[in-house]
């Protein structure tokens, strides 16, 4: 017991001391774990032979982030990526294979034991990748999209890689020595015999279904396979909502975390048991679970699981490097990560354009996915227990994946310093030919520029959208709406749209300078044009008041005021009180920034400059008494 808990506080401590300076110096979770299993393993030697067994303990981590990620994802939406996932994870996997196995061979290595590295080196890293994709927010650019469908296509590659690894065996004679002396070759032709489960079975339930599956006929192992995936289908659709309610009934939170963690567990435990990964397993039920009304349910109480199980994995494997080998011939393998990255990334870049990739997502689909991956580790060991790769060959190869793995983050931050100086060079199609007008002009239609151009067209007026994104127009059109893509900052595509006779000029841009500079353009051409702007807060008021915009909207006022209201009425007040109060506070506010848009100096912060802060304060005292008014004159009509 004493030594579990030293283990734990060396490995909570590495991990609580590493990791933050590793963020605050912008490198990123994964490398301060790296970096944490690096310190407490080879350097300090606080860990050692457990490590191994832990890290078996840690990959469900993986199985986790898998099926949370699962939960994003509805089964229309999968089956939308399935170009993607046959034909870019395909190709992926095939030509990285076929890649890294003819650079292997030219290394004496035979053909079987190349294959098993060209396989091995396919894969990349599911849990580092998407790890660092979260943290960076570019899950949902294509690029990240792209990474994503690569890494499943991946992740469903290591079931036929896992079966197929054991036919290789024949290709390579295994010396053993007898107990006599006598040195015997085995062509490794019953290599590839056994369940995969162990030496051996015992008698425990589990035990006892691992025997029950082993020595079912091929058919019967398909059939059962089958089944435990239609099952888990089943169970997801019909029994998830009956479930949830009965321990809902109980009225204990942690009930909740016991079934999230019974789901994936019994969920892995199944895959397992068929010989399918326990990963492809979660990220299914995840994906029927998606639709389910329970998703931030579960997102909630497995996310800190997650979380942990990761880090503990990423620590694990910098605990595992084996430093002495790497040190005895440091420049060889460091060599070899460097040229299993730059292969991956040149075959990735090709493939990335092939798929229309261009600019920062080409260039995140290549680095990002450059890396040898976790399942690396699996294949070693299961190659290595099959007879199909020597110890040696396997030592050397963990390294090398390790490595990789080790260079990922610093990939990402390449990634980081291309996207800067690239500037978004992401090839984007033409503008649009603008062949009408209309009186409204409308600027930007994301969340807030979409509900302008939906009321003003449903009372019977025309409207020109105009906005610069390709995304936001494609979306637009698939709901029936007619706009165009072309940046309205450009004088060109505003006199196209009718600027000359349009009667109203909607801007409502998320980039706070270029609404200012489009609001300054319209006032100089049409001063008697009517601008409606949207504005992100006060500041952003006072400089578009300053642009010369009639009507200034912020983004978060009349939503605020309505909140507000709904606070009064939950407080006492009537509809009507609640509403007068709402009336109230929304004229003054209007009066008191004309009124500060006056005082306001943009070269001044407002806290600084004496006349607006004055101002401010008999503003709020104004307000004030103008509800104790309110107040008295309702007073008075009940008296």
């Amino acid at each position: 017991m004493e030594g579990f808990l030293f283990q734990a506080t060396i490995y909570l401590a590495a991990a609580v001391i590493a990791v933050p300076i590793a963020a605050r110096l912008g490198l990123g979770s994964v490398l301060g774990y790296l970096a944490a299993g690096i310190l407490i393993g080879p350097v300090l030697g606080l860990v050692g032979a457990e490590t191994k067994d832990l890290q078996h303990f840690a990959e469900f981590g993986v199985v986790m982030m898998l099926f949370l990620i699962g939960l994003e994802l509805e089964p229309r939406a999968l089956w939308d990526m399935r170009h993607k996932l046959l034909g870019l994870g395909g190709l992926q996997v095939g030509v990285s294979t076929l890649a890294l196995m003819g650079i292997a061979m030219l290394y004496d290595q035979p053909w079987g034991v190349a294959l098993a590295i060209g396989l091995t080196l396919s894969l990349s890293s599911t849990a580092i990748v998407l790890q660092t994709l979260s943290e960076k927010g570019l899950m949902q650019t294509a690029g990240g999209r792209s990474v994503f469908s690569v890494l499943l296509a991946q992740d469903i590659a290591v079931i036929p890689m896992l079966a197929f690894l054991p036919l290789l065996a024949v290709t390579l004679p295994v010396a053993m020595v007898s107990p006599d002396g006598s040195i015997t070759v085995d062509n490794g032709a019953d290599a590839g015999h056994g369940s995969g489960h162990g030496d051996g079975h015992g008698n425990s339930p589990a035990d006892a279904a691992f025997t029950f599956i082993d020595s079912l006929p091929a058919w019967g192992v398909t059939l059962v396979t089958i089944g435990a995936i239609a099952g888990i289908i089943i169970m997801g659709v019909f029994f998830t909502r009956p479930v949830f309610r009965f321990i809902h009934s109980a009225k204990l939170r942690e009930m909740y975390t016991a079934l999230a963690l019974l789901i994936v567990v019994g969920i892995s435990f199944t895959m397992m048991l068929v010989g399918l990964s326990p990963a492809l397993g979660a990220f299914l039920a995840g994906v029927v679970l998606a639709s389910s009304e329970f998703r931030h349910e579960l997102e909630t109480d497995l996310e800190p699981f997650k979380g942990l199980l990761l880090g503990l994995f990423f620590i694990t494997v910098g605990a595992g490097i084996n430093f002495e080998l790497l040190a005895s011939d440091f420049v060889i393998i460091f060599g070899m990560a460097l040229v299993v990255i730059l292969v991956k990334g040149i075959i990735l870049f090709a493939l990335g354009r092939m798929f229309k990739l261009r600019g920062r997502d080409q260039w995140l689909f290549a680095l990002g996915l450059a890396q040898a991956g976790e399942f690396g580790f699996v294949l070693v060991s299961f190659s290595v227990t099959t007879g199909v790769m020597p110890d040696n060959v396997a030592e050397t190869l963990l390294l090398v994946v390790a490595l990789t793995m080790l260079i990922t983050p610093l990939l990402f931050i390449l990634f980081d310093v291309i996207s800067k100086r690239s500037n978004d060079a992401t090839v984007r199609p033409p503008d649009d030919e603008i062949d009408m007008e209309g009186p409204v002009i409308i600027a930007g239609v994301g969340r807030f520029g979409q509900i302008v151009n939906r009321l003003v067209q449903a009372s019977g007026f025309e409207t020109v959208v105009l906005d610069h994104s390709p995304d936001t127009i494609a979306v637009m059109r698939r709901f029936g709406f007619k706009a165009f893509l072309g940046d309205p900052t450009r004088p060109d595509i505003l006199r196209k749209a009718g600027l000359a006779d349009a009667r109203v000029l909607v801007v409502a841009l998320d980039d706070r300078k270029a609404a200012r500079a489009l609001v300054t353009y319209a006032r100089a051409q049409r001063p008697d044009l009517h601008i409606v702007a949207r504005a992100h807060d006060r500041t952003d008021v006072y400089h578009m008041y300053q642009a010369g915009a009639d009507d200034i909207v912020r983004e978060m006022f009349d939503s605020s005021l309505r909140a507000g209201r709904y606070v009064l009425e939950n407080l006492g007040l009537t509809e009507f009180e609640a509403a007068e109060a709402q009336r109230i506070f929304y004229h003054h506010d209007r009066m008191s920034v004309r009124e500060l848009a006056q005082l306001w100096r943009p070269d001044v912060a407002p806290a600084d400059n004496k006349a607006y802060v004055a101002r401010a304060k008999e503003l709020e005292k104004d307000l004030e008494t103008a509800f104790l008014n309110r107040a008295d004159e309702e007073e008075k009509k009940q008296a």
